[in-house]
């Protein structure tokens, strides 16, 4: 059982457990998710099963979108519903106050992660230092905010969407916005509706994928273990250089990859045997070298 399944996560699951579920229903041997989605987060969280759990790495920098309610009134400690309220205020800031400020938080911006967050210090989780009561104090990182808008506004809360680059944390804008306008604030809503290429058009929920199982469609849920690596470039190989490549040897790459063009290091290319995906491997002085072989 090899590829992805575009899991609309409920409320209340955490993301080790959703990837646990959801092994056992596609009794699958191995298993991993694109990227960590909060227990009180709904949406959009990929699950790689069989050999896809290999492309995981191009799933956890993908571009992700968020749509999240920002409510006025109260500061809690992990910014969330869950949190003990830590201070209060009367400020309802406006529609075009919010909008004045959104254009600061476009871009590379620095940020600090939210205490209670899943971030190592120490060897240690930030939340379970904090829960223990231990006071952490986490460094500013920078990360990518691609897009801040409104969807709708009233006086006690403010509907975003953001779409934003990886390692960004809502909990963290949420808490700066209401800070640059002089209020309280936390996210009392959250659902992540796109990961890379995947959006809820292609998701299902545990109810769709159970019923699936219990009728024997389970593969109608999976999507290709190439699905997320559709930036990558394709070399198609024939029997041959199949062969060569499962044994760990290079193959010549094709004159189609401009060597003017490669800007990254390691430059990936993805080898295909007609829909069937056998390889991701490095473009290095004309030849490619197996990195990460598919056994499908």
């Amino acid at each position: 059982m090899h590829g992805w399944v575009v899991f609309d996560k409920p409320l209340g699951m955490g993301s080790t457990k959703a990837v646990g579920k959801l092994r056992w229903l596609f009794q699958a041997q191995k298993a991993g998710h694109g990227g960590t989605l909060d227990p009180l987060a709904t949406g959009i969280l990929p699950i790689a099963l069989g050999d896809a759990t290999k492309t995981v790495p191009f799933t956890m920098d993908a571009t992700k979108t968020y749509d999240f309610i920002l409510c006025w009134g109260e500061s809690r400690d992990t910014i969330d519903a869950e949190g003990a309220v830590t201070a209060a205020s009367d400020v309802r800031p406006s529609r075009a106050q919010i909008e004045a400020i959104l254009p600061g938080f476009i871009g590379d911006i620095e940020q600090v992660p939210p205490r209670y967050s899943a971030i190592k210090v120490d060897g240690k989780r930030a939340y379970d230092l904090m829960r223990q009561g231990e006071q952490v104090e986490l460094k500013s990182r920078t990360v990518s905010v691609h897009s801040l808008e409104i969807m709708d506004s009233k006086d006690d809360y403010v509907v975003l969407t953001m779409t934003c680059g990886k390692g960004t944390y809502v909990r963290s804008i949420a808490r700066d916005l209401a800070a640059e306008l002089g209020a309280c604030g936390y996210v009392s809503f959250l659902r992540r509706t796109r990961v890379g290429s995947f959006d809820e058009s292609s998701a299902f929920s545990l109810d769709d994928l159970e019923k699936l199982c219990h009728r024997g469609g389970v593969l109608e849920a999976l999507a290709p273990v190439q699905a997320v690596l559709d930036d990558i470039p394709v070399q198609n190989v024939t029997e041959i250089e199949v062969h060569n490549l499962k044994q760990g040897r290079a193959i010549a790459a094709s004159n189609s990859h401009d060597p003017s063009e490669i800007e990254d290091e390691p430059f990936w290319v993805l080898a295909m045997e007609d829909d069937v995906a056998i390889a991701l491997c490095h473009l290095r002085s004309g030849q490619l070298w197996p990195k990460r072989v598919f056994n499908l």
